[in-house]
């Protein structure tokens, strides 16, 4: 069983950063691939990045690229959402969800943080 935490929501001015975390317990992500989605009122929830914790190999969503980096930190099991040049779209919910490599759907989702950009 994989619990995840995310952290470091908030709001920002248009052009602002923020960094969310996504950090494990109950097992290393070791074998697992991680990933952001975002979900903002009355939208499906979409996917926005992802990274295959073994290989580091990122994947990312068109309305995303350039602006955001996902990264991992081994020692302390935790996957990292950089969010630069931020836009009063990128408002939403957002979590972090982790699915073993070979597995179809991701499986595990955090509880969400949100982030709330205005122009």
């Amino acid at each position: 069983q994989v619990q995840l935490v995310e952290s470091g929501g908030g709001s920002v001015q248009s052009g602002g950063s923020l960094r969310l975390s996504c950090a494990a317990s109950g097992r290393t992500f070791s074998g697992y691939i991680v990933g952001w989605f975002r979900q903002a009122p009355e939208k499906e929830r979409e996917f926005v990045a992802s990274i295959n914790w073994n290989s580091g190999n990122p994947t990312y969503a068109d309305s995303v690229k350039g602006r955001f980096t996902i990264s991992k930190d081994n020692a302390k099991n935790t996957v990292y959402l950089q969010m630069n040049s931020l836009k009063p779209e990128d408002t939403a919910v957002y979590y972090c969800a982790a699915k073993a490599v070979y597995a179809a759907r991701y499986n595990y989702w955090g509880q969400g943080t949100q982030v709330t950009v205005s122009s």
